[in-house]
């Protein structure tokens, strides 16, 4: 081929893409020059050839533009785009909200509210503790799970109750003992430690006690799989004695009446008591002990090590009796990240216990924003979006993966194209063989801030 056959066919390629290009995208025109260039002197077949389909992914800078540890003024600024604010401003929300002041060019659409602080949930104060809830009032997106928060002082009773849907628990501080007696006249009494967990099927009856082991008594997490549970419909003991005649009741317990007169009259939901024994035994069954344990010892089992941080998983493979709940616990490190993934068929309610993180959810059909995360925040993600949770602070992030289900599964972006055909994947992204060559064929769930991960200084 001469050389001025090869210039003409150059120019008719350079044309072509510039077409589809719209007007004003000056990073996708120089994208094309670039990749023209390239096309135009590369001899190896290593180099992606331009495409002429669409134009290119832009690659203005996306980073989150301020966080803990900055000063900056939250301005609505990006770039050339937005402009700042001149009317009343609440900063220090803004502050916390980078990407939602200036969203990454890259969302684009609306998906709904991802993003609950506990901290705005109306709270319940009652003498020996509180409670607070979110539930689809708060969050409507959030329509597989709800949570409650829940803190009791040393020894005090979140008394005896029942729900109709299942209660997954994760301890966020102290120890709670928990009883139970299921459907066959089975008992279970134990103590639940920070970071572990416990759980009772629907409509088993239960209760909650703050232990001693702490002055400050314990503070819990709880899951109910139903984003309309209301923890204010729960079944309790002494409100259903309060609306049953005491005739009645007297005549269930083949009792004499009088032996009811100091019953409450009204329930008593969270109330005052004398802290359990730790080694507390629970009266002898004729039916024995529940086979399968309430609570398990999460809290001892060693996370997986990634490049980036760790993880480890709870699910009825390792908490038998856990069939409706399943969590993974995971940390990031500083730069690095939670890798893009989705979940099949699974809607994750996160928790944030540590650190700072940005999450951006891909809903399909172009559709895509993202939301930031502090302590004590809930993040929720329908099943099926794409999404990763990135690290944006200088220290450890740590945050819980709670799903709707029996065994915890993720599908890793990654894994995917390094086990999809190369030639398959090259076509779609026009990545050199070299960059491919690089794909982990197994997850790397959490991975390291290589890369430009990390915000600019």
């Amino acid at each position: 081929m001469n050389k001025s056959l090869a210039s003409v066919l150059c120019a008719v390629l350079y044309g072509s893409l510039v077409a589809s290009i719209p007007v004003g995208d000056v990073s996708a025109s120089s994208h094309v020059a670039q990749a023209t260039t390239v096309a135009a002197t590369s001899t190896t077949s290593d180099v992606a050839s331009p495409s002429p389909t669409v134009p290119y992914a832009s690659d203005d800078p996306n980073y989150w533009l301020w966080n803990e540890t900055t000063t900056s003024d939250p301005q609505p600024e990006r770039g050339s785009l937005g402009a700042n604010i001149l009317g009343p401003q609440n900063v220090q929300i803004d502050k916390q909200n980078p990407d939602i002041l200036t969203p990454p060019t890259t969302d684009q659409g609306t998906i709904g509210n991802a993003k609950w602080p506990f901290s705005l949930s109306k709270n319940q104060l009652n003498t020996g503790g509180w409670v607070r809830q979110q539930n689809v009032q708060q969050m409507p997106i959030a329509t597989a799970m709800a949570g409650v928060n829940m803190r009791l002082e040393s020894g005090a009773i979140r008394e005896l109750h029942w729900h109709q849907t299942a209660e997954w628990a994760y301890v966020l501080s102290g120890s709670t003992q928990i009883t139970s007696v299921d459907q066959l006249g089975r008992n279970y009494v134990a103590t639940v430690h920070q970071g572990d967990l416990w759980y009772f099927p629907p409509g088993i009856p239960h209760s909650l006690q703050a232990t001693n082991d702490s002055s400050e008594g314990t503070e819990f997490l709880l899951i109910f799989p139903d984003g309309t549970f209301n923890d204010d419909n729960t079944l309790l003991l002494t409100d259903w004695l309060a609306h049953t005649p005491k005739e009645v009741i007297a005549k269930n317990f083949q009792d004499n009446i009088a032996d009811w007169d100091d019953i409450p009259g009204s329930q008593l939901y969270i109330f005052p008591g004398v802290p359990p024994a730790d080694n507390q035994q629970p009266p002898q069954s004729p039916a024995g002990e529940i086979p399968l344990p309430f609570s398990y010892p999460f809290s001892q089992v060693t996370p997986t090590q990634y490049s980036g941080g760790t993880a480890k998983i709870a699910d009825s493979t390792t908490f038998k009796v856990a069939t409706q709940i399943a969590v993974a616990e995971v940390t990031v490190q500083p730069g690095a990240m939670r890798e893009m993934h989705w979940h099949p068929t699974e809607n994750e309610w996160g928790f944030f216990l540590e650190g700072t993180a940005r999450v951006t959810l891909f809903a399909g059909s172009a559709t895509a924003q993202t939301f930031d995360y502090q302590a004590g925040d809930i993040s929720y993600i329908p099943n099926g979006y794409g999404h990763y949770v990135e690290n944006t602070g200088n220290t450890t992030l740590k945050f819980l993966e709670i799903f709707n289900t029996d065994v915890f599964q993720d599908v890793s972006l990654a894994q995917w194209l390094a086990l999809t055909p190369p030639a398959l994947v090259k076509q779609h992204l026009q990545l050199s063989n070299t960059t491919m060559a690089r794909f982990n064929r197994t997850k790397g769930v959490v991975v390291g801030g290589h890369g430009a991960s990390a915000m600019p200084s």
